[in-house]
């Protein structure tokens, strides 16, 4: 499977007035040969589609060709009523999107980065999940202590396989080593991803509610210990709250 490069090619840049011509030229989608996922920018990703890839639903942006999407719960996955009214009303989803044609996909402007894995797993953060292909198997887990925050960190993706993975960050994701005897602790908004081998756990700390502002009167980490890497974001993510 051939891996997309890191950066696609510079759009040639516009000036400050431009003719209607011009606008066209330099935004017009152009083909960079980077295979089923494809950057068109750091944060428009193509899916040059022949077969079915499962996305985030709602980051579907615009398509062509013959598509047919069709959502997939969470809840099919074996999550339990809990996380239905702790993430939204009808439930999270997975959108499959499936036939032949050009599926962009962006999520709130966040930076993407493209992730080919060979039989490794991965953890993502539920909100920073984009895309991935149908041959990686996934599984849906809650942070079960993390509920009762407003956290992207209440539910995660395991993905395990082959295959290429498409998350989001906001702004520049920087990845850090955890080593034996050496744990990183992280706020789980700002969490992206860590490696499949890592169990985190959730640990509070008083002491840190005023320098992090929780109104909760506790501040949640994530504690990762052994051998792995944690992926963050500059940027404290927050989940939508629905109603009960």
């Amino acid at each position: 499977m051939n891996m997309p490069s890191a950066t696609p090619p510079a759009l040639p840049a516009l000036p400050k007035r431009h003719t209607l011509q011009e606008f066209i030229h330099a935004t017009t989608q152009k083909d960079h040969g980077q295979g089923l996922f494809e950057l068109e920018t750091e944060r428009l990703l193509e899916l040059n589609l022949n077969g079915k890839v499962h996305t985030k639903m709602g980051s579907m942006v615009a398509y062509h060709g013959q598509v047919k999407f069709t959502r997939e719960t969470l809840l099919s996955r074996g999550v339990g009523n809990l996380l239905k009214k702790a993430v939204s009303g009808e439930g999270a989803r997975i959108t499959d999107a499936e036939g032949v044609g050009s599926v962009y996909l962006a999520d709130a402007g966040k930076k993407i980065s493209v992730i080919e894995l060979s039989n490794e797993s991965i953890v993502v953060n539920g909100n920073d999940i984009l895309a991935f292909e149908p041959t990686i198997q996934y599984d849906i887990k809650m942070m079960k202590r993390v509920a009762a925050m407003l956290s992207g960190g209440l539910f995660n993706i395991r993905l395990q396989g082959s295959g290429l993975v498409a998350i989001t960050s906001h702004y520049e994701p920087r990845t850090l080593i955890v080593e034996p005897g050496k744990p990183v602790v992280t706020d789980p908004n700002a969490t992206v991803a860590w490696s499949g081998s890592l169990e985190p756990q959730i640990k509070t700390d008083v002491s840190l509610k005023s320098f992090l502002g929780r109104g909760s009167g506790e501040s949640f980490q994530m504690l990762f210990e052994g051998s792995g890497f944690v992926t963050i974001q500059p940027y404290e993510e927050v989940a939508y709250q629905a109603s009960s």
